[in-house]
Formats: C-alpha cells, structure tokens, sequence
C-alpha cells in the first residue's frame, strides 16, 4: 500500500452560532460572515474507518456570545459550554497541541466545503489560522457522491442509512458527526482521494 494511505485523516465537523430563519440578530441572513464556530468536532482514523482519536473543541463566540434557543437545541451545546470555552485564537493553539506535526501526506476532510471556507472565514477575521489548513483538504461528500452514484439525498445522515448505519450520538454535534463520518471511511473509493483533493490554500 502506499505510504500515504497509511497517514490517519483528520475528520473536522464544525458547529456554528445559527438562529432560527436563518436570520443573524443584526437581521441579515447568516453567513460565514456573521456566524462563528462554536466548536472543532476532530477524529483521526485510518480510511478503512478505525477511530485513532477524537476531541470536542468547544469556542466562545464574541461577535454574538449569546446562543440562540435554535442554535442550543440543534447542536446540544448550552450557553455555559461556550462561556467557559476559549476564545478561536486560544482554541486553534489546542487543536495544533493535540494535532501535533502532521507527516508530510496528512490531509484533512469533512463533508462538504462549508466547513473550509468556515475554519478559512473565522480564521482570517481573528488573523490565525489552524495548522490543519496548512494541508489539503478532502470533500467527503464528493467522493462520496463519486463512489455511489448517488446525487440527491447526500446528507451524511442519508449516506449512514445508505449503507444501513443508524447515528450515533447526537446528530449537529461537531465530535458525534466527525465520529459518524468516520463509519463511512470503509464506503469510499479512496482511489479518487487524488483527484478531488483541494489543495492547502486553493479556492479559498
């Protein structure tokens, strides 16, 4: 086997501060620009799907500190867990420690790309960045998509009961779904991981 299948993958899903109507308080729709991660659900695994490690990095909002009911009961996080999380700076110091140095053909993914341009967003407004994005990053529902055929219901939790998996956890709590879309490594046709990676820096 190639080396670099042998490298663990970082998974990342990301929970944000979101309100109901998709209506940020300042009544704009929310966006990247508005909204602020609230925490790195983060699982390394091999991509034959064993679980290496995993780790909730919980983050106080400051632009909008206050969680919204909406925004509580969808990711299960409680306005006390982000009162006493550190601030995105400090937050992205923790992930680095945990992380470590990456070898060389580490790469990072999650299921769309919302989760990139989010960690690429909220990184540029506080003016640091999580080492992960120094590395490319991997579409999981693309390859996905490329490895089923599958074109509509593509949803991590469709794809879960796909291939007859039910969720585990609480589904739009960042750790829980990193760890769900760890189960779906062994589905993928890793063949194609070259071809759909997004490379550090690009697109962004």
């Amino acid at each position: 086997m190639n080396s670099a299948y042998e490298t663990p993958v970082l998974v990342v899903d990301l929970e944000a501060t979101c309100w109901e109507r998709r209506l940020a308080p300042s009544g704009e729709r929310q966006s990247t620009h508005n909204m602020e991660i609230i925490e790195f659900g983060c699982a390394l695994a091999t991509r034959d799907g064993e679980l290496l490690d995993s780790q909730s990095f919980l983050v106080r909002p400051t632009l909008n500190p206050v969680l919204s009911e909406f925004c509580k009961s969808l990711t299960s996080i409680q306005q006390s867990m982000v009162d006493a999380a550190p601030v995105f700076s400090e937050a992205c110091h923790l992930i680095n420690v945990w992380l470590g140095q990456p070898h060389e053909d580490f790469l990072w993914c999650s299921w769309g790309n919302y989760d990139r341009l989010h960690i690429q967003a909220d990184s540029e407004k506080h003016k640091v960045f999580p080492s992960l994005m120094n590395y490319p990053h991997l579409n999981l529902k693309r390859l996905w998509r490329r490895t089923t055929g599958q074109k509509r219901k593509n949803g991590m939790a469709h794809a879960l009961e796909f291939h007859g998996l039910a969720l585990e956890g609480h589904h739009h709590r960042g750790v829980d779904d990193a760890r769900n879309m760890v189960r779906l490594l062994p589905f993928m046709d890793w063949t194609l991981e070259a071809e759909l990676l997004t490379p550090q820096g690009e697109g962004l």
